[in-house]
């Protein structure tokens, strides 16, 4: 292939003689626009029978003038590059062989120029087009930091450790963390929004006038400082995405094709995703139609990879979206056993006390459970029963009452002492079919005595599951003296958990998640086991009051 050439140098500027009574001023010395500039490109794995290069669309430009002290390159694709030296690598990402424009501007002293262009064809084989649909949802589409989930901004190890390269083993905010400071918490009002502008990918982060700048960048909004702040800075216009092959670490492990989708996100002009940590390549580990995960190699330091988990649901500590509804409610108005059209038992002592090695066996006797003054009252007890040293009790709505999405009330008292564990939570009904964590699990209440007040709300799912679950955990006052309200709301777009009306956990919903079919649910009280820890030896017996459960949609 030949490429044309057209040089179309232009003096931009003309000396200025400045007149009067002073010495004319003549700092810059002469000026003089570069001049025979020449551009070269080699397209990468060109050969005979590829004249068109090896797919990959990547080009060597390098560029050479007299007078010149740096050189820019501008693309037909809408993107640009600085190369001081003349030298630039392009990667052109539109799939089939196509032609690019490419303007080389060389600029000498005082800002003098002269530009030329040339034309490539070049082919580029790379497309990711169930990417651009997710981003874009086919026209224009916003994100929003996922600020409830843990881990939404973390940092880890860029290396060739493919134990650790591929998540945030250093460091992971916690939900909601950066919105606790002025100083962090511009954080979460970033807007992302990706777009379709025919079949060009565009970008525009809308930040609110302030952007939360990583310390070794802030001297970039003219701040300074050890700390990571919240700075001016303006974000406005629109940048133009490419995509390309991922070629970081991550690649080279052996379960890559589980750690990354392996597709490369180049912002033009500078553009970024939120966060300054002086990148504009970001890639795309995993994405659906409202979550996504991205990890970009820190500017300036290679060692470091940060990652940012996004979400197409607002950040909002406390969320406006409920249920108001009543569908199915237990008011245990009834003294006696719990309603047997509404509840039925788990006994005994289930498989290695229930999988977590609690020490209790559960029974269905009315010393364990009963209604009574309208409360349902679980006690359990310090006696011999079952072959084990407690007894207690378990209820659940399974095989009688299941919904999807919804709102759930308890208002419930909880027990006291060292190794109570009680808890209020949800199973996925299809548990017999896909076995757990596959079916999912809800904890909307869960309490260990020897952490007494710490209410932890937690999501069990393949990935998050056991010590690994997604949780967070917040102390509330008085819960084994008063009642307090434990509630989720659980919608398409998130699970979020709630003690009266103080958040205690939350985490985006997404079709790759198990949280989008029926639920039953369980009360219990065990005792000890991984989670209840050790018991009080003079524990002798304490109640789990329940004063009703309600379920909105």
């Amino acid at each position: 292939m030949s490429n044309k050439l057209i040089i179309k140098i232009v003096s931009l500027f003309t000396i200025l003689l400045m007149t009067g009574c002073q010495k004319d001023d003549y700092t810059f010395g002469s000026i003089n626009a570069p001049s025979n500039l020449k551009v070269t490109a080699e397209i990468v794995g060109k050969t005979a029978d590829d004249p068109y290069g090896d797919g990959s669309g990547t080009v060597k430009f390098t560029a050479v003038a007299d007078n010149a002290i740096s050189y820019k390159y501008v693309y037909s694709d809408g993107t640009s590059d600085n190369a001081p030296n003349g030298k630039i690598t392009k990667r052109f990402t539109k799939t089939g062989v196509n032609t690019y424009t490419v303007t080389v501007v060389a600029t000498g002293k005082g800002g003098s120029a002269s530009n030329t262009t040339i034309d490539v064809e070049v082919k580029s084989d790379f497309s990711d087009d169930q990417a651009v649909q997710l981003l874009t949802g086919g026209s224009s589409k916003k994100w929003y930091w996922a600020a409830g989930e843990p881990g939404h901004l973390g940092v880890g190890q860029n290396d060739g450790d493919a134990t650790k390269n591929f998540y945030a083993n250093y460091y992971q905010a916690g939900p909601f963390e950066k919105a606790g400071s002025p100083t962090s918490s511009c954080l979460y009002e970033n807007v992302l929004t990706f777009s379709l502008d025919g079949e060009q990918l565009k970008f525009q982060l809308d930040n609110g006038g302030s952007t939360f700048f990583n310390a070794a960048f802030s001297s970039v909004a003219g701040g300074s400082g050890p700390d990571d702040a919240c700075l001016s800075y303006n974000t406005s216009g629109v940048k133009t995405v490419s995509l390309s092959p991922s070629e970081s670490v991550v690649m080279s492990n052996p379960d890559h094709a589980t750690q990354t989708r392996g597709t490369t996100m180049n912002f033009s002009d500078g553009g970024f995703m939120g966060y300054y940590i002086g990148q504009s390549s970001y890639e795309i580990l995993s994405i659906t139609a409202n979550r996504m995960v991205v990890r970009a190699v820190m500017g300036g330091n290679p060692a470091l990879a940060w990652y940012h988990i996004f979400t197409t649901t607002p950040p909002n500590q406390n969320p406006t979206t409920d249920y108001t509804n009543l569908v199915w409610s237990e008011e245990f108005n009834t003294d006696g056993a719990p309603d047997p059209a509404k509840w039925g038992y788990d006994l005994g002592r289930g498989n290695n006390g229930w999988g977590n090695n609690e020490q209790q066996n559960y029974t269905n006797s009315a010393s364990n459970i009963v209604v009574q003054g309208g409360v349902l009252k679980i006690t359990a007890k310090k006696e011999a029963s079952g072959g084990a040293n407690y007894s207690s009790a378990r209820i659940k709505t399974d095989g009688k009452y299941s919904f999807t999405y919804g709102k759930v009330e308890v208002r419930a008292k909880l027990p006291a002492g060292g190794g109570t564990w009680p808890a209020i939570w949800m199973l996925g009904q299809n548990y017999a079919t896909k076995i757990w964590p596959e079916c999912g699990e809800i904890d909307i209440m869960e309490h260990v005595g020897n952490s007494q007040n710490l209410i932890h709300g937690t999501l069990h799912y393949p990935g998050h599951s056991a010590g690994n679950a997604n949780t967070g955990s917040k102390t509330i006052p008085n819960v084994s003296t008063e009642f307090h309200i434990y509630k989720t709301i659980w919608s398409p777009a998130s699970v979020a958990i709630y003690v009266d009306d103080t958040l205690i956990h939350t985490v985006p919903n997404d079709a790759s998640l198990p949280f989008n079919s029926d639920f039953f649910l369980i009360l219990n009280f065990a005792m000890g086991g991984t989670f209840g820890g050790n018991i009080d030896p003079a524990f002798s017996q304490a109640t789990f009051e329940v004063d009703y459960v309600r379920v909105y949609q």
